[in-house]
C-alpha cells in the first residue's frame, strides 16, 4: 500500500498550528499555583460556577426529582399522542449515546494521567453538579423548540438562546449568542463527537492488531467507520434514536458489568483506593498543582464526558414526545449520573485498584483502561475493540444530528448534505492525526459551547424556576397522573 506518513505528519503540524493553538490561547491561561504553573481553562471555572448556580437556584433539583426522572424514561407519564418525533427512552439514548463514549474509556485514563487519581473525585462532583445545567438547557430546549415546514423538530441551545432572549427583549444579544454557539457546536461535532472518536477506537484497533498501526491501516479503518457512520446518518433523528436506543443499553451492559466484575475481584482494596482518590483530590503538593490540577482534569474530562452546560444535549431531547418541557429536562438530568456518576467512576476505581495509573507500560488514554482490564481479564483487549468502536459509532451518529441542526439554522436545509459530507471526512482526519491534537481540539470546541450556553442558560433560568414549580405542584396535587 501506498506511504502516507509524510503527508499526513504534515497536515497533523498544520492543523495543531494553524487551527488548534490559535483557539487554546483564548480559551486558556497560565495560572501560577504552588510554584506549580498549570493551564487553568476558563471556561472550565465557568461551568464549575454555573453547574453551582444552577443546583442551587433549582433547590437540588437533581436529588429532589430524580425518581420521577426515572419513572419519565420508562413512559410512565407519556400520555398518547404526545408531540414529537422520539420516546423519552429514545431521546435520553440519544443524548448518552452522545455522551458515553470514549470519554468514559479513554477520558477518564487521560484525567487519572495527568491530575492522578484525585481527578476522580472532581469528575464525580462535576458530574452530581451537572445534572442541574442539564436540566435546565434540555428542559429550555424543549420549551422552545420549533417544527419545520416538513413537519421535523428543531430546538437546542441555538434556538433557545435565540427565542428565550428575545422574549426578555434582548434580540440582539439572543442572535450573537445563538450563531456563538452554533459555530462551536459544529466544531464540536467535527472534533469530540467525531475525530476523538476515531482516533481512539483506531487506537484501541491498532493495540490490538499491530499490522494496522501505519498511515495506511489507519486510512481503510476511516473508510470503513466512514461508511457505517454514513449508512445511519442519512436517516435522520429518527434513525439515530432507533439505533442507540439498541447500542447505548447493550454496551453500557457489557462495559459496566465487566467493570464491576473486576472490582468485585478486588474488593478488599476498595477502600483504600476511595482513601487515595479523596486524599489526592485535596492534596497540595502533588504534580501539576496539586488539588487544582486534580481538580481541572476531572471537570474538564467531566464536561468533555457528560458535556453538561454546553447545551448539546438540548438538541436530542428538543425532539422527544412530550407535551411538558420540565419533564423531558427531568429525563436529561438522568444522564450525568449515568455517564460520569456510574460508567466514569467505574473505569477510574479499575484504573487505581489495578495501579494501571502507577505502570509504566500501561500508557495513557484507552490503552491504560485497556492495560487495567486486562490484568484480569487477558482477552478483554478483544472486547475493547469492540466496545469502543461501537462506544465511538453512537457517538458519531448522535454528534452528527447535533452538527447538522446548527448547520441547518445557519446556512439553512439545502445545505445539509454538504455537512454530512464535511462530517464523515473528518472520520478520517481522526485516524490519522495525532491524539494531543485531536484531544484539545476537541476539547476547545465542546467546552467553548458553555460560554454563550451559560450566560442564556441565566438568564433564563427565572422563567424556567417558576416552570418547575408549577409542574411540581401539579405533580404533588395529582393534576400529573401517571399514565399506565
Amino acid at each position: 500500500m501506498p506511504d502516507f506518513s509524510n503527508f499526513y505528519e504534515q497536515l497533523d503540524a498544520l492543523f495543531s498550528q494553524w487551527v488548534v493553538a490559535p483557539i487554546s490561547s483564548v480559551l486558556f491561561f497560565d495560572l501560577a499555583f504552588w510554584s506549580e504553573t498549570v493551564a487553568l481553562p476558563l471556561v472550565v471555572v465557568w461551568l464549575i460556577v454555573g453547574a453551582a448556580y444552577f443546583t442551587l437556584r433549582f433547590h437540588f433539583v437533581n436529588l429532589r426529582a430524580f425518581g420521577h426522572a426515572i419513572s419519565c424514561v420508562l413512559g410512565r407519564y407519556t400520555p398518547p399522542g404526545a408531540s414529537g418525533e422520539i420516546t423519552h427512552f429514545q431521546a435520553l439514548s440519544a443524548a448518552l449515546s452522545a455522551t458515553v463514549g470514549l470519554g468514559n474509556i479513554a477520558g477518564v485514563a487521560v484525567a487519572v494521567g495527568v491530575g492522578g487519581p484525585g481527578a476522580i473525585f472532581w469528575m464525580l462532583l462535576a458530574g452530581f453538579l451537572g445534572m442541574s445545567s442539564k436540566f435546565a438547557e434540555c428542559a429550555l430546549g424543549q420549551r422552545y423548540r420549533i417544527v419545520r415546514e416538513d413537519g421535523h423538530v428543531s430546538g437546542g441551545a441555538m434556538i433557545y438562546l435565540r427565542r428565550g432572549l428575545e422574549e426578555l427583549g434582548l434580540r440582539r444579544l439572543g442572535r450573537v449568542l445563538s450563531v456563538v454557539f452554533a459555530v462551536m457546536c459544529i466544531g464540536g461535532s467535527l472534533g469530540a463527537g467525531n475525530m476523538f472518536q476515531a482516533n481512539q477506537s483506531f487506537a484501541q484497533f491498532a493495540n490490538v492488531f499491530p499490522a494496522f498501526d501505519n498511515p495506511a491501516g489507519a486510512t481503510l479503518f476511516g473508510i470503513v467507520i466512514m461508511v457505517f457512520v454514513g449508512v445511519v446518518i442519512i436517516g435522520g433523528i429518527k434513525r439515530i434514536g432507533e439505533v442507540a436506543g439498541v447500542l447505548v443499553p447493550a454496551m453500557c451492559t457489557l462495559y459496566v458489568l465487566t467493570g464491576l466484575f473486576i472490582l468485585a475481584s478486588h474488593i478488599s482494596e476498595l477502600p483504600a483506593a476511595f482513601g487515595v482518590i479523596v486524599h489526592d483530590a485535596f492534596a497540595p503538593s502533588a504534580v501539576a498543582g496539586g488539588a487544582i490540577g486534580a481538580l481541572i482534569q476531572g471537570f474538564r474530562r467531566a464536561s468533555f464526558s457528560n458535556e453538561a452546560g454546553t447545551g448539546s444535549a438540548s438538541i436530542a431531547h428538543a425532539a422527544a414526545a412530550t407535551d411538558e418541557p420540565v419533564r423531558e429536562g427531568l429525563v436529561a438530568l438522568l444522564e450525568p449520573f449515568i455517564d460520569t456518576l456510574i460508567v466514569c467512576l467505574i473505569t477510574g476505581l479499575v484504573i487505581v485498584v489495578t495501579g494501571a495509573h502507577q505502570a509504566p507500560d500501561a500508557g495513557s488514554g484507552i490503552t491504560m483502561t485497556s492495560w487495567a482490564f486486562e490484568s484480569v481479564f487477558p482477552w478483554f483487549r478483544y472486547v475493547l475493540v469492540a466496545t469502543a468502536m461501537l462506544f465511538a459509532f453512537s457517538t458519531m451518529i448522535s454528534w452528527s444530528y447535533y452538527g447538522e441542526q446548527c448547520w441547518l439554522m445557519l446556512f439553512g436545509a439545502r445545505w445539509t448534505l454538504l455537512y454530512k459530507v464535511i462530517f464523515l471526512g473528518f472520520v478520517w482526519a481522526g485516524c490519522i492525526f495525532t491524539a494531543d491534537a485531536v484531544v484539545e481540539f476537541g476539547d476547545l470546541m465542546i467546552l467553548g459551547m458553555a460560554f454563550p450556553n451559560i450566560i442564556g442558560l441565566v438568564l433564563l433560568s427565572r422563567k424556567l424556576k417558576g416552570d418547575l414549580d408549577d409542574y411540581l405542584a401539579r405533580l404533588q396535587s395529582g393534576a400529573i397522573r401517571r399514565v399506565n
